[in-house]
């Protein structure tokens, strides 16, 4: 590099005391092989931009050199002790200096010589500035078959349906944002699943995200990926599933309440005939059991819903406070006294018509049935009753911390 492009470069890796915009981060683990072309694209690129910038390493805990080489070719290196993907990324997050944030990996597999789309989108405004691989081009052999044509278009598809976030690539490496906005999100997790937090918590807080085509070329590292598909796949899904519990619990809840509704009533006069097959006794069985399951889901649903809302884990709305009220603890244990009570009424009136048939074999075929909606409602009161008191007990850490500041 001649000695006037060397010249222009210190000045835009930001002493000390100069504001930085730009931190250019990638996390690392054992990167020799790629890291100081990566390191080398990213300087380049502050250089030729004019962009006031560091680019910094989040080691964790590499035992091949690559903090000498980090050193070496220019980059702070930041070590970060508690292992993960995620766990280098926040602590990377927490050294950097730049109003804004770019990161990727370090296998040389992103070109971080060219960052202007994601730096033009987050001078304008943008939160999160997305790459989307599939949009800029997946190089082949850049990744693997199940990845690119299961795994990652399956999990951002589950992405857009539950948070309602036109993003096209969740799980992108190469990513910008506003380093002060993803603070305030407080993320946690560790591992892979990191991506798909990050993305998800700026869905729910209304963050402005935004993407743009990224490319993806085969990594440059001998040895293989630390993704390792089966385990990090299940992580994301995890992930994805507890942060909506409307889809975990409340729409697969009302839909067994709904089937096993309409089942129960169709049969509450008598078996039902369908071709070769008759629904009787035992199809009533299944829509109780239908019944409750399903009242419990939404149960599990509603209580999930409201402990992260007391956590600050999912924001507070108009929808979530309104249904706080409507299914207070009192509430909840009054409509579970009813039901047990309106049960045990039903399960009595059966039981009073075999005591006058001389507790014999009923012909009544309504009977039976009346028995186990009665039983059903006894046991959905003893659910939601109990379920009132466990809420409270959930909350009860909550008012005593806000009563103590």
């Amino acid at each position: 590099m001649a000695a006037a492009e060397q010249n222009t470069l210190v000045e835009h890796l930001a002493p000390q005391t100069t504001r930085v915009e730009l931190t250019i981060l990638m996390p690392c683990l054992n990167e020799a092989e790629t890291l100081a072309v990566c390191i080398d694209k990213a300087r380049g690129y502050l250089a030729r931009s004019g962009v006031v910038g560091e680019v910094v390493i989040a080691d964790n805990g590499s035992t091949d050199g690559s903090q000498e080489i980090a050193r070496r070719h220019g980059a702070r290196v930041v070590d970060v002790p508690r292992r993960g993907y995620g766990a280098a990324i926040l602590g990377g997050i927490e050294a950097a200096r730049g109003d804004y944030i770019i990161m990727g990996d370090a296998d040389d597999s992103y070109d971080f010589s060219e960052l202007d789309a994601y730096v033009e989108r987050l001078r304008d405004g943008a939160d999160l500035v997305m790459g989307n691989r599939f949009k800029g081009g997946v190089a082949e052999g850049a990744m693997p078959f199940l990845h690119r044509y299961l795994g990652n278009p399956v999990l951002s598809l589950i992405g857009r349906v539950f948070f309602d976030i036109p993003i096209g690539d969740f799980h992108c490496g190469l990513r910008g944002f506003n380093a002060a906005r993803v603070r305030q999100l407080q993320l946690v997790t560790t591992g892979m699943e990191f991506a798909s937090e990050m993305v998800v918590r700026s869905a729910l807080e209304r963050y402005r995200v935004e993407e743009v085509p990224t490319t993806l070329k085969p990594d440059g590292r001998s040895r293989a990926p630390h993704l390792k598909t089966w385990r990090d796949g299940w992580r994301h899904l995890k992930f994805l599933l507890i942060y909506s519990p409307k889809w975990l619990y409340l729409y697969p809840g009302l839909a067994l309440i709904a089937a096993g509704a309409a089942l129960a009533g169709a049969l509450s006069l008598g078996p039902v005939v369908l071709g070769d097959a008759v629904l009787g006794m035992n199809s009533f069985v299944a829509a109780c059991f239908m019944l409750i399951t399903g009242v419990q889901l939404v149960s599990f649903g509603a209580l999930a819903r409201f402990y992260a809302t007391l956590t600050g884990m999912l924001p507070r709305g108009a929808r979530s406070d309104w249904l706080r009220g409507v299914f207070s603890t009192d509430n909840l244990a009054r409509i579970g006294a009813l039901l047990f009570v309106v049960g045990l009424g039903a399960f009595g009136m059966a039981l009073w018509q075999w005591a006058s048939v001389g507790f014999g074999d009923l012909t009544d075929l309504t009977t039976p049935r009346v028995v186990l909606l009665g039983l059903s409602a006894m046991v959905i009161g003893v659910q939601l009753a109990f379920l009132a008191f466990f809420a409270s007990i959930l909350e009860a850490p909550i008012i005593r911390d806000a009563a103590k500041r």
